[in-house]
């Protein structure tokens, strides 16, 4: 027999307050006894239910800090009953809840207008695999450092073309100090080192207040050497910060949800680089105003700090032995397979980034001097052909994790690659459609491959070997920003260097399909079997 539901008295009304949202929602059912042994089933969606007491559930896993349903009967006839259901939650998702207050209330309150039975599948913008509320909270909080790590991370490339037209730096000086730079990597290297040994948090914390005061001195800096270091210490340590999050993001998350962590932390990295955009017509103002984007590092200092503190010590980091902890021969000793994946995953890297930052560093220069932008106009172009990035990152997050990371990540190199070197050729409004195109498919393989890193390597080394990938990385990226300022000393344009440069990301993707190892839906100890079990919950 058929549950009915022949009236709903009342709509889902939330009630939040400044620190947690909290959300009742209460809805009345006219049914019969099938329709209320339906409402009695506990449900399995967003939030896993478990019976605490008689028409009474808690809940058992999802991403709530509290979680309580209810339901008051009352007779009205025989085998028909006015059922009143009352859903009372907190989402354990720090600032994050304002976004995720309405698609999480309507999911919960979702149920079938026939048979009143409440989906069990995930909604579509939820992860693959259901987040508990350590996870949630986690994911929330390491979202809110990488909007700060990427805003200063995004500066440097932003503002290069102002900068260099109040010092008066020509095009090979432009290079030479984004290659110069690129020493930061240093920094980076030796946090990766700590952060194997002293943990994760410890690094995060440090990493971002060193990162925000570093960019903050930029505001007065009165040469272009002096732009140079603070930028060389800034990146330094806010890339340490985007390592260590993608490493504690990688080692808390469920095996089915890696690269959805990615593709959130990425989405989030888009909108703090955005803000930098937001803010680059300030640059048209004056001649120093490319100055004020460095302010906001300051501003950022107490978010940075708190959400940084609250970051709980990687449960797998925890629990796993470390090199200070065991005899010397044992810490050096590497895993069998680690250096082939290491060469495996570090000439990938070297062969991406040699694209990757030329394309992104020398796109302002690009627009300024070769096709005439303002700055106004060139934050108007990035934000239209980077902001639908965000369908790329989500879609080949969620793809890579019920898909598999190999076809995703072969087919996103392709069209990101090919397209966006087809754009430095062109002008008019084919160079904006070529922009988006390539944009949303280089989107796609941001959380189907930077997962590989934290996922191929055992714990007590996972920090160091991104490390040096991130030192390979840059290699990659000094040789393509080098052979990218010569050409343009050359020539002039851009257009033959990233003709050039798009060669090793097709290699890559080639690579991708045939050697690397399919990742998804397997846990990091079935990857890594030097780390032994799982660790306790």
């Amino acid at each position: 027999m058929l549950a009915r539901a022949t009236r709903l008295e009342d709509q889902a009304l939330d009630t939040t307050n400044g620190s947690c949202s909290m959300a009742r929602i209460t809805r009345t059912y006219t049914v019969d006894q099938a329709g209320l042994d339906t409402l009695r089933e506990p449900r399995s969606g967003v939030v896993d239910e478990v019976c605490v007491a008689p028409d009474r559930w808690a809940s058992n896993h999802g991403p709530t800090r509290s979680y309580d349903r209810e339901l008051a009967l009352e007779p009205i006839e025989t085998d028909r009953f006015r059922a009143t259901e009352r859903i009372t939650y907190s989402l354990a998702t720090p600032l994050w809840w304002l976004l995720l207050t309405v698609p999480f209330r309507r999911a919960v309150a979702r149920r079938d207008p026939v048979t009143l039975a409440s989906p069990s599948k995930q909604p579509w913008w939820a992860p693959p695999d259901r987040l508990g509320a350590r996870q949630a909270e986690i994911l929330s909080l390491l979202a809110i450092c990488t909007l700060v790590s990427t805003y200063l991370g995004t500066l440097l490339s932003q503002t290069l073309t102002f900068t260099a037209a109040e010092f008066g730096a020509s095009g090979r000086a432009q290079g030479s100090l984004l290659a110069l730079v690129r020493l930061s990597v240093v920094a980076t290297l030796g946090a990766s080192v700590v952060a194997d040994r002293a943990g994760r948090r410890r690094v995060l914390v440090v990493s971002l207040l060193v990162a925000c005061t570093a960019m903050a001195t930029t505001v007065a800096a009165p040469s272009l050497a002096w732009f140079g270091a603070s930028q060389t210490v800034g990146r330094g340590f806010s890339a340490a910060a985007d390592l260590v999050i993608l490493i504690v993001a990688a080692e808390e998350m469920p095996a089915g949800c890696r690269a959805y962590a990615a593709s959130v932390l990425a989405l989030v990295g888009g909108l703090g680089s955005g803000m930098v955009v937001w803010l680059l017509p300030l640059a048209d103002q004056a001649l120093w105003g490319w100055r004020l984007l460095y302010i906001p590092p300051i501003l950022l200092v107490p978010l940075a700090w708190w959400a940084s503190r609250q970051v709980p010590e990687s449960t797998r980091f925890s629990q796993a032995p470390h090199p200070e902890h065991t005899t010397s021969s044992h810490a050096v000793h590497l895993p069998p397979g680690f250096v082939r994946r290491l060469l495996l995953l570090g000439s990938g890297a070297f062969l991406l980034a040699s694209f990757a930052a030329p394309a992104s560093q020398f796109q302002n220069e690009f627009l300024k001097v070769q096709r005439g932008f303002s700055g106004a106009r060139i934050a108007v172009f990035t934000l239209i052909t980077s902001t639908p990035a965000g369908l790329g990152v989500f879609a080949g997050g969620r793809l890579a994790d019920v898909y598999g990371r190999r076809r995703v990540g072969a087919v996103g190199i392709v069209l990101g690659v090919g397209f966006s070197a087809l754009s430095y050729q062109t002008r008019g409004w084919p160079l904006w459609a070529l922009s988006l195109i390539g944009t949303i498919g280089g989107a796609m393989t941001v959380p189907a491959l930077r997962v590989y890193g934290p996922e191929l390597f055992p714990t007590r080394l996972r920090a160091r070997a991104n490390g040096v990938m991130t030192l390979i990385a840059v290699a990659g990226s000094s040789c393509g920003l080098l052979l990218t300022g010569f050409l343009l000393e050359r020539t002039g344009n851009l257009n033959w260097a990233f003709r050039l440069l798009a060669i090793g990301p097709l290699i890559v993707a080639v690579l991708v399909v045939t050697v690397y190892p399919e990742t998804a839906h397997r846990t990091l100890e079935d990857l890594n079997p030097s780390d032994g079990p799982a660790p306790r919950a």
